[in-house]
């Protein structure tokens, strides 16, 4: 049952990443400075993911 929560968890966590990085908007209504902003938003997002992910090893 826990890896069901967790399983779920991620995919939220995921998800809200995206949209936090688009700000809510659709690709297609964006300009493209507003890509550029978003792109790095999910790099940056993707680096502090891959941060927790050292460090939640490293803990064990």
């Amino acid at each position: 049952m826990n890896r069901l929560i967790n399983m779920g968890l991620r995919v939220l966590m995921r998800k809200g990443t995206e949209m936090a990085a688009n700000r809510g908007k659709r690709t297609e209504d964006m300009t493209p400075q507003e890509r550029e902003q978003a792109k790095s938003a999910r790099q940056t997002a993707q680096k502090a993911q891959r941060g927790m992910r050292a460090a939640r090893r490293f803990m064990r």
